[in-house]
């Protein structure tokens, strides 16, 4: 779909208002491409976020035309507040209101996520560790979301180097 710089260059755009610090001070250091995932740290002061960012290989809508803004999905570590595994995917569009987003790995494992706005995140922590896991154990996650003018998307992503990524960004943040 899009290159690396543009993954890279989303970090400092978008992700502000998500996980990372909203600072525009805040330090971003990409800790490496490995395949489909990026790794970044930021630091805002002694607060550290570290994240991994894919954007999808495919990205299919139900509705010919429809105008998404950008696709992608993290995971992050904030250790100042005790989140690890944050799992979390922007789909470039409002999600419609009580749906729900239904991640599956591989076609083997299956979760389901909540949704607000753009974003869908999973219930429990307990669910983030176990769709990390699958993710690890992986090569492909398909996510499926409604949009609030009933459009459905499914968007594919490669988790090829998803654990040299995440290994990186558990490294960077003391995981």
């Amino acid at each position: 779909m899009q290159t690396r710089p543009i993954a890279f260059a989303l970090i400092a755009a978008t992700l502000a208002g998500h996980s990372l610090p909203a600072d525009a001070a805040a330090k971003r250091e990409l800790l490496g491409s490995y395949r489909d995932w990026d790794a970044i740290v930021a630091t805002d002061g002694s607060k550290k976020t570290c994240y991994m960012i894919s954007m999808p290989k495919k990205a299919v809508a139900s509705r010919s035309g429809a105008v998404r803004g950008e696709i992608y999905m993290t995971v992050s570590h904030r250790p100042a507040v005790g989140v690890a595994n944050e799992v979390n995917v922007i789909v470039g569009y409002p999600l419609k209101d009580g749906s729900v987003m239904k991640i599956s790995v591989d076609g083997r494992r299956s979760f389901e996520f909540f949704t607000e706005g753009s974003g869908a995140w999973a219930y429990d922590p307990k669910d983030d560790a176990a769709v990390v896991a699958a993710m690890k154990a992986g090569s492909t996650l398909v996510a499926r979301g409604e949009s609030q003018r009933g459009t459905s998307t499914t968007d594919t992503y490669s988790l090829s180097g998803f654990t040299a990524a995440y290994n990186a960004i558990s490294k960077a943040c003391g995981k």
